[in-house]
């Protein structure tokens, strides 16, 4: 991948991890007894924050010190 597709991918990602925090913070306020979506919803954003990380680090140089 491109520099360029990097980037838009990480767009893309956070965006994605924000919904999943809008969605998560809107179902706990809401008194939801899912708590089985709820978690599924925690996982999945726990991945996507993986996956932010790994764009992350592909878009720094590494630094030999």
């Amino acid at each position: 991948m491109t520099e360029q597709e990097l980037r838009k991918r990480l767009e893309v990602v956070r965006s994605e991890h924000r919904d999943l925090d809008a969605a998560i913070h809107a179902l706990t306020q809401s008194g939801s007894t899912d708590q089985l979506q709820i978690a599924r919803l925690k996982k999945r954003k726990l991945r996507i924050r993986d996956q932010i990380a790994d764009l992350e680090d592909n878009l720094l140089p590494d630094i030999i010190a």
